[in-house]
């Protein structure tokens, strides 16, 4: 039995990786939700290494870890800071930063003044596309995260870049993209695997930002391969 970390998307928490069940039977299964995310405490003011170590310090002493979005930022972050604890890592809809830092900010302000009631369709039209219609729960789990956590992990990005963390991973890495993914297109995470020294990608089509949820079917293949 091996131990795997899961961390995920801004605005999903650990009910996001339930398509991946199948595979992770019989195996020591962490879950690392963000501020905010699945009633974990909102924390003050915090960067994407602070959520690094922290994964670290609930993380088992030797672990795959999978990384998607924010998720994956803190596992590239994680896996650069202590390769001698990871095996494997797992990069999923990535980017090596995502976005003009101000519209992260922007976001942020909006959450706080409105919640999430006003971004949720647009999220979902990033996450999935058209042809996968079971959204229903993922909107449900988007508006169960509390709006000051998610606005404090919207400014969590707004200052991050991940092309340092990138290249001191030192442990077998797959890099996954989503073949419609608008947050982080194919060449992006193509970009974000040409800075890991040992990494091969992986496009699952037809997908969107939650790759993982909408081609469950091959990237559990890969994941049960490399476990």
């Amino acid at each position: 039995m091996s131990s795997v970390v899961l961390c995920g998307s801004l605005g999903a928490t650990a009910a996001m990786w339930e398509a991946q069940s199948p595979v992770l039977e019989g195996h020591d299964v962490v879950h690392v939700e963000h501020p905010g995310h699945g009633g974990a405490p909102v924390l003050d003011r915090f960067g994407v290494d602070t959520l690094a170590e922290r994964l670290l310090a609930a993380a088992p002493a030797r672990f795959t870890l999978v990384g998607l979005s924010l998720g994956a930022a803190v596992a590239a972050e994680a896996a650069a800071r202590a390769p001698e604890r990871v095996e494997h890592v797992v990069l999923c809809c990535m980017s090596r930063r995502f976005g003009d830092p101000a519209r992260w900010r922007e976001r942020a302000a909006l959450v706080r003044a409105e919640g999430l009631e006003p971004i949720v369709d647009a999220a979902l039209g990033r996450w999935f596309t058209p042809a996968f219609g079971e959204t229903s729960r993922f909107r449900a789990m988007y508006l169960s995260v509390d709006p000051e956590g998610y606005a404090r992990c919207c400014e969590a990005l707004a200052g991050w870049d991940g092309s340092a963390a990138l290249q001191r991973i030192a442990r077998p890495t797959l890099a996954v993209a989503g073949s419609e993914d608008p947050t982080s297109p194919v060449d992006e995470v193509e970009a974000v695997a040409a800075l890991v020294p040992d990494a091969r990608l992986l496009v699952l089509e037809p997908a969107g930002h939650l790759a993982t949820v909408e081609r469950a079917d091959i990237f559990n293949h890969h994941l049960e391969e490399l476990l």
